[in-house]
């Protein structure tokens, strides 16, 4: 058998926690090293912020990436820590120098050339370099809204109209995304923020509607996306959010791909913490006009923090597997749960 898949966490906010507890329930797979710049964390083992029963060492989360990746044996660096390929690319760039494969959670890692062609060419080239494979992928981008979509149209004989639909919560996940998505400002301060393009609402529309269109061999003339305020009515709280009665539970997004002057691919995807609160349940959608019509739903929402944590996990062989070089989940094997040992599904 082959020896132990060895895995280090750069990021250990929501969605570094999940994937270590994710990857402790799973075989054939060891956790090596934990980064993260919490002063909070400094000097602690990782199972101390976790509410797990394990026999795994107790590693120390360490401040210095230098540090472990200096360890021998580590195949795989899972980056929880950007939303962002130009936030991700130099902490991609130092663990792919060390000849070791990276799976990042950034949105805009699942298809980067959508925004950044030049850093993608970079991190391919790299990435062959050092005979490694980069990933990006999580719920959305890189599942529903995206990869699950192009699937879907493997069924038809020709596409005239896309429409996805995501209604979720984002109650699962951290500081980041609460900053991102504006939870708890006030709609003055979203209106400010907007006019002075501060904030980022959704990161992934462009990649998604990119995804699909390069994978049905459509040639897009122009992308728009918009953004609206969900003001609450009520008092929310999730666990790394609050909202007060009159400010922003979340953001309603929109976008829209089109060739000529007709929407070909159409984005809605309304996100906020506690939506159930005020009435409104969560789903994931899909509707494709074509020959033969498509339509998907899926109610409630597949859960988005865990759906990314998984997404993450699930690929690790996958990836691990790849000829060297930048890959988006188009270029891989379909993800899938797996509920074996790990290494039985290297090559």
């Amino acid at each position: 058998m082959e020896k132990t898949i060895n895995v280090v966490i750069w990021g250990y906010g929501a969605m570094g926690k999940g994937i270590a507890e994710m990857l402790l329930d799973k075989k054939g797979v060891s956790i090596k090293g934990i980064c993260d710049v919490n002063p909070n964390y400094k000097e602690k083992g990782f199972l101390n912020f976790l509410d797990v029963n394990t026999s795994h060492p107790n590693i120390k989360i360490s401040d210095n990436i230098d540090l472990i990746l200096k360890e021998d044996n580590i195949d795989v660096v899972l980056l929880a820590t950007d939303s962002y390929t130009k936030g991700a690319f130099d902490k991609i760039e130092k663990v792919v120098r060390k000849g070791i494969n990276v799976i990042s959670t950034a949105e805009e890692m699942a298809y980067p050339k959508a925004n950044e062609p030049k850093l993608t060419r970079k991190m391919d080239e790299l990435a062959k370099e050092n005979k490694v494979t980069i990933l990006g992928t999580g719920i959305n981008p890189g599942f529903i809204m995206d990869l699950l979509v192009v699937a879907l149209t493997g069924v038809m004989k020709d596409v005239k109209h896309i429409e996805a639909v995501r209604v979720n919560s984002l109650s699962p996940f951290g500081p980041t995304v609460m900053e991102e998505q504006g939870v708890g400002i006030t709609k003055d301060e979203f209106d400010s923020r907007l006019k002075n393009n501060d904030l980022a609402g959704h990161v992934g529309f462009k990649e998604s509607v990119s995804m699909i269109a390069d994978a049905i061999g459509i040639k897009l003339t122009n992308f728009e996306q918009q953004m609206k305020p969900i003001i609450s009515n009520v008092d929310r709280k999730s666990k790394y959010g609050e909202v007060k009665a009159g400010n922003l539970a979340g953001i309603d997004m929109t976008a829209q791909g089109y060739v000529g002057e007709d929407v070909i691919i159409d984005m809605k995807h309304p996100q906020q913490i506690e939506p159930e609160m005020e009435g409104t349940h969560t789903g994931d959608y899909i509707n494709i006009k074509g020959n033969p019509e498509v339509n998907m739903s899926i109610k409630p929402e597949i859960d988005g923090g865990l759906g990314t944590i998984a997404m993450c996990v699930n690929m690790i062989p996958h990836v691990l597997n790849a000829s060297p070089g930048l890959k988006t989940m188009l270029d891989l094997p379909v993800p899938r749960a797996i509920l074996g040992d790990m290494r039985d599904l290297l090559h």
